[in-house]
This record gives C-alpha cells, structure tokens and sequence, in this order.
C-alpha cells in the first residue's frame, strides 16, 4: 500500500523542486527506527548499518515494512522524524529510509541530518515580542499558506481555530503572525514545531512567521478573528459507542415468534 511518503518520493523524482515537500513529509511522519536492543527509560541505541560512505541508522514508515526487513521480532522505538534527526545530528550518522521495502528507498547522508537538525532547530517560531499593531496580512505567499493549512487539516481536536496577521512589534519590526486557539499547554511545542516546518520546507526564503497561543475567552481573539485570514480546521469526530438496546424494544426489528 502506497504511504504518503511514497508519494512525496514520487514528486521528487519526477520534480527536483519537489525535494522539499520530501523532506517535510519525512520530518512530520512517525517513523519505527530499529535499535540494538531493547530501549529502557531515557536511552535508545539505533541499530547501525555501517556503509561504504557512512553509517546508517535505519528507518520505517510502516512497522509491516520494518518487519519486512528484520524478518525476525526485533527491537525498535516509535518517533517522529524530527525527533530522529535530531538524536542523530552532531554523531557522523546518516539516515537510511525503507531500506530495500519501498519504491521510497532512499539513504540521506550525514550531512543531510545534520543540515536537517540544524534548519528545524533555527525555526523558532514562537512568538516572544508584543505585537502593537494587527491588520489583514498582506504579502503572504501562497505556498505558505497553503502549507499552514496542509498542516492545521491534520490538527483536529487539537487547534480550535487559526488566524494569520501582518504585525508590527513594539521594537517597529514587522512580520506576519499565527494566532492559534485553544492549544493545550503540553501540545504547544509540537504545533509550533509544524507551523515552523510549514516555513521551512515552503521553499520561502527569509521571512519572519511568529506564533502565538491564545484561550478562546481571551479578548485578543475578536481582532484576530475580525482581520485575520481564517482556516478552515475539520471538526473532531469520535465514533459513537454502540447504543445497548433490549431484544424485542427497537421497533424496526420486532421480536419474532414461534
């Protein structure tokens, strides 16, 4: 079955200008890394694969398909790209992706996690200055706007709305800003981490994107909301518990008799 990181390989190779939108897909997917041995508490050894130009740590986009490769139970440890590259970058590890299971079979030297672990890390996006000034944002690219909602669509039950804005700081800085609401504390890095990789790999050059997290109570709300480009978040829906009903009381399916 074709993953959606099959699918951005397929992008790349038809279009170089497409290797971007790879390397974003490979970031925010959850990826099975296979280790040396089990992972205890606040450690995890990679199982590496030694090269003829580097080592490699090895990874999956589906368990079936590291199954595929070990053939055999083994050892691995659940996380997201980002969070793998970053347990690589600095260490000479390069970074092997469905490794002989997959048309995406790719191998990303060294130096590609590090830059990788480097751009994410510099994408602070959070944002620290106080805004004085809120208006419709002007001069937003569309690729950019269209890789925030790519990754707000994903984000049901976790981001209640979204508005972006043209600000202007108190230091007179200038730049675009987005407005989240109701985010939960403990999932905030995660969300700014995304929205930072939504800069990242627009293939934006420069350009300054802040986020900020607001209740839905908070005042500042209705002036983001009033200006604001607003997008569109799909609603959470949970499956329904089944509805217990006493044999013989549902009046489509009577009770047959002998």
């Amino acid at each position: 079955m074709e993953t959606p990181l099959d699918q951005a390989f397929a992008r790349m190779q038809a279009d170089e200008t497409a290797e971007m939108g790879f390397y974003e897909r490979l970031m925010e997917a959850e990826l099975f890394m296979l280790l040396e041995d089990e992972a205890d508490a606040d450690k995890a050894r990679p199982l590496i694969l030694e090269t003829s130009d580097s080592p490699v740590a090895m990874v999956f986009d589906r368990e079936e398909r590291l199954a595929d490769f070990a053939a055999e139970p083994v050892p691995y440890l659940a996380l997201s790209g980002r969070r793998i590259v970053a347990m690589l970058t600095g260490k000479g590890i390069g970074l092997a992706v469905n490794l002989g299971v997959s048309q995406s079979e790719t191998v990303l030297p060294s130096e590609a996690v590090d830059w990788l672990a480097e751009a994410l890390g510099s994408s602070d996006s959070i944002e620290r200055e106080k805004p004085v000034e809120i208006s419709a944002p002007v001069g937003v690219p569309e690729a950019l706007i269209c890789a925030i909602d790519t990754k707000l669509a994903n984000m049901s039950g976790v981001v209640a709305a979204a508005y972006l804005v043209s600000v202007v700081y108190e230091s007179a800085g200038q730049g675009h800003m987005l407005a989240l609401i109701n985010v939960t504390p403990d999932a905030q890095n995660g969300v700014a981490e995304a929205i930072s990789e939504a800069l990242l790999f627009s293939g934006i050059e420069a350009g300054r994107l802040d986020v900020t997290f607001l209740s839905g109570d908070d005042a500042s709300v209705v002036r983001f909301a009033r200006v604001g480009l607003g997008f569109e978040i799909p609603e959470l829906i949970l499956p329904r518990a089944p509805e217990m009903v006493a044999p013989g009381m549902d009046p489509d399916k009577p009770p047959k008799l002998r």
